[in-house]
């Protein structure tokens, strides 16, 4: 069954709990892993930033809810218990236990509501999304964003000149750790396709290797067959390389991804997805706009010595 979102977790998570005791929650998570009936690999899921898994993360956030509401509490760290006010709240016999729920406590409606600081500055209303934590749906707006600006980012490079690209493949590579700085580490040959070779870069600062390049900066419907990839091993062989960067705007073949040389060359591929996500992460051609900072508890600094 797919992992079930943070609302479908609290009523299960309520009933977990309903003998009254104290439960660690971790055993908590991995007992109701086993009641949803997840398998190894939806267990093992995570995030979209690899930071946490995300069944985990998703019933920590229906804990948070619940505890907000007043039916679950925290009398030690890690540890939850259920309330009074839980008891009551199971002895309902609820079909399930959700945003619209919960909204009939007032400490709830309080976490939930938009109110002003002392400074008099707006406090953003915690908005819900059935389906997603607040982590989930800062992290998927993320990633649309960043999906969004490198298609911006490849729209803009396909307008610019031959030459541009080609110098822009350098300075992508030197940013990468490829050979110190753009005066000792690479050259742009400045000829396009100059028998198949558009660029090189050192390997190194030292420059023990040289590394060759060719980039395509063809529109995404032109696809980069194998007979392209031929053509540049035949080039680095020309040169006496064994080592190359194909880089291109569009995308490849399949037949062009698998092929793997027989001789001692290795070249790699960059696609155009890759290619802008690697500028994106290597701020080139891009510039900061904002920053927000996810903050969590310092159990440390509360902990007794």
């Amino acid at each position: 069954m797919p992992i079930p979102d943070y609302q479908s977790i609290m009523l299960p998570l309520l009933k977990y709990v309903a003998d009254g005791k104290e439960h660690k929650f971790n055993d908590v998570v991995e007992r109701l892993s086993v009641i949803f009936q997840l398998s190894d690999e939806e267990r093992a899921e995570l995030l979209p930033s690899g930071q946490a898994f995300l069944f985990g993360n998703r019933a920590g956030w229906a804990k948070t809810y619940l505890k907000k509401s007043g039916l679950l509490d925290s009398p030690k760290r890690g540890i939850i218990k259920l309330t009074d006010r839980g008891k009551n709240a199971l002895k309902q016999n609820p079909v399930s236990i959700n945003i619209a729920f919960l909204k009939q406590y007032p400490e709830f409606l309080e976490f939930q509501s938009t109110k002003k600081q002392d400074n008099g500055e707006q406090v953003a209303e915690l908005t819900t999304i059935a389906q997603q934590t607040p982590e989930e749906t800062l992290e998927s707006a993320y990633f649309s964003i960043r999906k969004s600006l490198a298609q911006d980012l490849l729209d803009k490079i396909v307008s610019m000149p031959p030459v541009f690209f080609e110098k822009l493949v350098v300075e992508l590579l030197v940013r990468m750790g490829y050979g110190g700085s753009i005066k000792d580490a690479g050259k742009a040959i400045g000829k396009s396709g100059d028998e198949g070779i558009d660029g090189t870069i050192k390997e190194d600062k030292l420059g023990l290797d040289i590394i060759y390049i060719q980039a395509k900066r063809w529109k995404p419907g032109n696809v980069v067959g194998r007979p392209e990839i031929h053509k540049f091993i035949g080039a680095l062989a020309g040169q006496g390389a064994k080592k190359g960067i194909f880089i291109t705007t569009s995308s490849f073949t399949k037949e062009a991804s698998e092929y793997v040389p027989r001789n001692e060359t290795k070249i790699v591929l960059i696609n155009g997805v890759e290619l802008a996500q690697l500028m994106i992460d290597y701020n080139l051609g891009v510039s900061l706009q904002q920053i927000y900072e996810i903050k969590r508890i310092d159990n440390d600094y509360f902990s007794e010595e």
